[in-house]
């Protein structure tokens, strides 16, 4: 398996959105995974990825709460919670089995 998590250097959320991650996979049989942060720099960089705003959660490939959304702004991402409105996902909260 293999989990990315894409993000931009000015993301004050990226960091929170790892550590949510790496709570969940510590809680399944996926402990072990590592999770590769991979910086996005530009605009044409984020057109090459399944970016759709920072951080983005990507495992083998596929982003963890598809959208419409795919974007080549170099932008924070709002994600839906429990909570309300979050720059990071919270556990459990996917939309998409991996």
């Amino acid at each position: 398996m293999k989990v990315d998590i894409l993000h931009i250097a000015d993301c004050p959320t990226w960091q929170a959105a790892v550590e949510e991650l790496r709570a969940a996979l510590d809680a399944t049989s996926h402990g072990g995974v590592n999770i590769n942060p991979i910086l996005v720099e530009s605009a044409d960089q984020a057109t090459q990825l399944p970016f759709a705003g920072s951080p983005t959660i990507v495992i083998d490939g596929i982003d963890l709460f598809p959208s419409d959304d795919r974007s080549d702004d170099m932008a924070c991402r709002i994600y839906w919670t429990t909570s309300g409105l979050k720059g990071h996902p919270k556990r459990g909260s996917s939309r998409t089995r991996v």
